[in-house]
Parts: C-alpha cells; structure tokens; sequence
C-alpha cells in the first residue's frame, strides 16, 4: 500500500504560480501512474495532469496545458505540480492520486486510481 502526503498550495493572485507537492511512503518498489485531480466547490472532481511512473509520459487536461508541469514520479517518492499563469477558475481542491498502470486504464478517469492523498487548497484572487 501507499501512502501519499500532500504539501504546498495556498492562495495566489492571478497571473502567479504555486507548486503542489506529493509524498508517497509506503511500498516504495511499486510503480504507479501519478494523477493530480480538482474539485471545486459545487463541481464534480476532474482531471489534471498525469506523470507514468519512470517519469517519461505526461498528459495534461486542455486547462492545464501550456500552464501546469507535473514532473517526478514514483521511483523518486514524489510527484510535483508546478502551476503558472494561474486563474481564479483554477481554484479547487486538488488531490494526487495513484494508480496502477495497464491497458484498460484511463489516465482521466478517478476510478481507475487507488490511493489518494489527502487535498489540498488552492485558492487564486482575480
């Protein structure tokens, strides 16, 4: 099992940028594709962002591309989510996930992850 502690986060005016990390302890040899996740208010969760475990794949949402970079991986125990020319509509909770790579997995999809780190705020003023 895996354990994943978040870190970062806080509040930003638009135009600036904030950095999430996630901590995974735990069973330290399994690989695991690391997804970043949103949820704001009254919203349902949506995806981010998505690192493969070597760190050598990354898909992004249309929001996050040209914007967000996930980076690290799970063979380096943390993940991190670098979030520039941030918006108010990027204000959410955000959560690191983990899931266990195969074929018949969708990146974007929160079922397909198995642990979940506990969120953390992010909150960016127009």
């Amino acid at each position: 099992q895996v354990q994943l502690v978040q870190s970062g986060g806080g509040s930003v005016q638009a135009g600036g940028s904030l950095s999430l990390s996630c901590a995974a302890s735990g069973q330290s040899s399994t690989r695991y594709d690391m997804g970043w996740f949103r949820q704001a208010p009254g919203k349902e969760r949506e995806f981010v962002a998505v690192i493969n475990w070597s760190g050598g794949s990354r898909e992004y949402s249309d929001s996050a591309k040209g914007r967000f970079t996930v980076s690290g991986g799970t063979e380096k125990n943390t993940v991190v989510l670098q979030m520039n020319s941030l918006k108010p509509e990027d204000t959410a909770v955000y959560y690191c996930a983990a899931g266990t790579p195969s074929y018949s997995r969708n990146y974007d999809n929160a079922r397909d992850y198995e642990y979940w780190g506990q969120g953390t705020q992010v909150t960016v003023s127009p």
